[in-house]
């Protein structure tokens, strides 16, 4: 059994990182979040019962109280997910995540590394500082060709860049102060508790609400979609078993431009909840808009490095995935709703 804080625990990966591991393990884990405006405890109310799960609201930038949190709670491990994380949000404040993602990531080494050093022999061997990033500090990739580990950095908007400069931070760690860190970099998530801003439960709620579906330019942008329970258990994985110092990709291997992801939500919704008003399709409510500035054309993971050394496969294809995750917005208007009357309502974000 470990002793683990999960920051960010509260967000999107987070929450399902955490309703995993006190599902189906015996760890401890202290959820450590801001509750910005993407942070949702709602999204952990299934494990509130557990005893073995404590939530502290706290700033990762805020070093006297990640010092408290770190001497009161003893953690084995680290799980960094605690981040500003939408690109569009990014080019119309980058501000805010040069702190979060930069500073308090600074922060948080700092403080994890006095900790660290105070621990007693085995408990240092034993200790990981496990960072959680994205493909986008990669840049972008033409028609073919994958990212790998080896990939050299090329951030292209202030999110991946805020993101890239914080990977640089742990690894500086890692070779200056020997703390022992773990990198991941993920392909684009999707799943339930997603927040309302992002692509996929953007246009299922849109749809719902018989509203516009936005795509930007010509809607051949492509990504690799992972489901989020797969990441979730991919980190897992990558906590117990990977090489400290070492960097992890993590892929679903189901690249699709967002158009044919708009075109799948619809399609799938035609079945579950067809349309009562004269129209035989949600596609008719598709529309083409201006695109976000410095949009990246493509980006594709290799994760074999995960699957060869580690034995990690996903367990959801697409086709399986968004099914669920549509079925799932379907069914839990409870928990999406007050975010769409309170929080964002659907609105263009990023046109800077």
């Amino acid at each position: 059994m470990q002793r683990i804080i999960v920051t960010g625990g509260a967000g999107f990966i987070g929450s399902a990182l955490v309703r995993q591991l006190i599902r189906e393990s015996e760890h401890e884990v202290l959820v450590l979040d801001a509750l910005t405006y993407a942070g949702n405890l709602t999204s952990l109310s299934e494990v509130d019962k557990y005893a073995r799960y404590r939530f502290s609201q706290a700033d990762i930038c805020d070093r006297p109280a990640m010092e408290r949190i770190f001497a009161s709670f003893h953690p084995d491990a680290v799980m960094h997910l605690a981040a500003e994380s939408h690109v569009d949000r990014s080019i119309d404040g980058p501000s805010a995540f040069i702190r979060t993602n930069v500073v308090g990531t600074a922060t948080l080494l700092e403080v994890a590394t006095a900790y660290w050093r105070g621990l007693d022999s085995a408990a240092r061997d034993a200790f990981r500082f496990q960072h959680i990033s994205t493909d986008e500090v990669y840049g972008s990739l033409g028609p073919e060709g994958f990212f790998t580990e080896r990939t050299p950095y090329d951030p292209r908007s202030p999110y991946s860049a805020s993101k890239a400069a914080s990977d640089h931070l742990v690894r500086a760690w890692h070779h200056t102060y020997g703390l022992p860190v773990l990198i991941t970099n993920c392909s684009n998530n999707y799943g339930p508790y997603h927040f309302p801003e992002k692509l996929i439960p953007l246009v299922i709620l849109n749809a719902l609400d018989r509203r516009s579906l936005p795509i930007y330019g010509t809607g051949d942008n492509v990504r690799d979609w992972l489901y989020v329970e797969d990441h979730a258990r991919a980190l897992r994985l990558v906590l117990q078993r990977g090489r400290p110092g070492q960097t992890y990709n993590v892929g679903g291997n189901s690249e699709r431009t967002n158009l044919q992801v708009v075109e799948t939500i619809c399609d799938i919704l035609d079945e579950l909840h067809p349309r009562t008003d004269q129209s035989a399709s949600y596609r008719d409510l598709i529309t083409f808009v201006p695109d976000r500035p410095g949009h990246d054309k493509r980006y594709a993971i290799d994760a074999s490095k995960l699957r060869s050394e580690l034995g990690w496969v996903p367990q959801e294809t697409f086709e399986t995935g968004i099914r669920k995750t549509v079925q799932w917005y379907l069914e839990n208007a409870w928990w999406w709703q007050p975010i769409r009357d309170k929080k964002y309502a659907g609105q263009r974000l990023g046109k800077a």
